[in-house]
């Protein structure tokens, strides 16, 4: 999907951001830095979408998060440690977080309503999750409290936009 992208005018960069809805839709993406990115189609980001995302029940896996959210230890039950003797349960596994290949580095944050924000950074790039925890700020700021946007659907927001292309240029620019 990607072409080299370890030259010296790369280090350090945010190339892509990618939000999915809790059905698996794409609903947002956004190229921030074309050097070194081979296109894709808007098809490939639908694609890319439905392979992550995917389907998924107690029975029928069909996404990379709904599979890697399952490939995981069992961890025994806490003893009881809250007052009334109420066990502490695991925590569950939250799936696939980080990819890293020697191209790129796609981190997955997931928000507490199932929409994923996948952000694709150079191999380089510090502090990618306070970076796309960020970017979940602005979301929720300018996109979420937005009284004409509809919940599931396409991001269209001008002012969302426009911070966050300001704030992915200062980390671009460093």
């Amino acid at each position: 999907m990607y072409a080299s992208l370890h030259s010296p005018q790369h280090s350090r960069t945010v190339f892509t951001l990618i939000i999915i809805n809790k059905a698996g839709g794409l609903i947002y993406n956004k190229i921030f830095h074309e050097t070194g990115l081979q296109k894709i189609s808007t098809n490939d980001y639908l694609v890319l979408a439905g392979t992550f995302h995917g389907v998924a029940d107690e029975k029928f896996s069909l996404s990379v998060h709904a599979i890697t959210s399952r490939l995981n230890p069992i961890r025994p039950v806490a003893a009881p440690t809250a007052p009334g003797g109420v066990p502490n349960r695991p925590e569950p596994s939250s799936g696939l977080e980080v990819l890293e290949t020697e191209n790129f580095r796609l981190q997955c944050f997931t928000t507490m309503t199932g929409t994923k924000f996948l952000l694709f950074t150079d191999t380089t790039q510090t502090n990618v999750d306070v970076t796309i925890r960020w970017i979940y700020d602005l979301y929720a700021d300018y996109v979420m409290k937005n009284p004409f946007y509809s919940l599931e659907m396409p991001v269209r927001c001008e002012i969302f936009d426009r911070k966050l292309l300001s704030y992915i240029r200062e980390i671009n620019n460093r």
